[in-house]
């Protein structure tokens, strides 16, 4: 598929903050299964902006500015993407598998889902990738998806105990799990392409990596009790949503903060089809 995507954050500050500090996550790579035709990055403000690659081999741009009121941040671009039936290939790792083993406090399992991933354990028992897909099923049984009661902050545990969260919360709860069934596990954010028809957007979708030996990194998509596909658009990766936010960053001064975050993701020559997602099915 050809994807034309389009993600913008705003910040508002009231007062002015008299500082600001942004690391962007926003540009995806090129892989198998995933060709970056065109991309661009675009800030509201003449700021310095800085390129490189972080330690996950994301693309970073870090923007530095002075006293400011507004500040937006937009990325779009075309993605060609191919269904590779979730089985990531081609990409740069610059970590061995079991580095993603290393527990975070966003994505540590409490004692009720350490009961529920050796139940699974025991049922699928050397079945790897048996094991993933019952998790993946159990996650999307488990949670209701609602925007209200969590936030970036709330770790796997908090949510899984609500029962509730959004895209992000279901991928901390399975890495927290696959990791406590011993399999190395990844946080992964980028965009969907829905195909439920257009929604009112709140941000870019979130889903979790696993390392199976057989076959290497797979995508699990619990928000949506599936496997990546060529509806998935992959940016960036981290132990957590803290290594691979799309933006995140500090400020100095200022007041009242206000975030806007608008994503637009449309399949180029059908119609003009066009995805706003909300985090679920997001």
């Amino acid at each position: 598929m050809r994807l034309r995507i389009s993600h913008s954050t705003t910040y508002r500050y009231e007062p002015a903050a008299t500082g600001v500090i942004q690391i962007i996550r926003m540009t995806p790579g090129s892989h198998d299964g995933q060709y970056v035709a065109e991309w661009q990055i675009d800030v509201s403000t003449d700021s310095r902006l800085d390129m490189h690659e972080d330690a996950f081999g994301n693309m970073t741009h870090v923007i530095t500015h002075g006293a400011l009121q507004d500040l937006t941040i937009t990325a779009e671009g075309l993605v060609e993407t191919h269904d590779t039936g979730g089985v990531l290939k081609g990409t740069d790792e610059r970590f061995p598998p079991v580095f993603f083993l290393r527990q975070t406090p966003l994505t540590t399992a409490n004692a009720a889902m350490a009961a529920v991933v050796r139940d699974l354990r025991a049922e699928s028992e050397s079945d790897q990738l048996g094991f993933l897909h019952t998790l993946m099923t159990q996650v999307y049984e488990h949670m209701t998806f609602d925007e209200d009661p969590t936030n970036s902050g709330t770790s796997a545990a908090e949510a899984f105990a609500l029962k509730r969260g959004v895209c992000q919360d279901y991928a901390h709860i399975f890495i927290a799990c696959a990791r406590a069934g011993g399999i190395p596990a990844r946080f992964v954010s980028g965009h969907f392409l829905r195909s439920d028809g257009a929604v009112h957007q709140q941000a870019g979708h979130a889903w979790a990596e696993a390392y199976v030996p057989t076959l290497g990194w797979v995508g699990f998509d619990a928000a949506n009790c599936i496997c990546t596909t060529d509806a998935h658009v992959r940016v960036a990766i981290g132990l957590d949503y803290l290594g691979a936010a799309p933006v995140r960053g500090t400020r100095y001064g200022g007041g009242h903060e206000t975030l806007t975050v608008k994503v637009k993701v449309e399949q180029v020559g059908r119609g003009g089809q066009s995805q706003s997602q909300s985090q679920r099915q997001s």
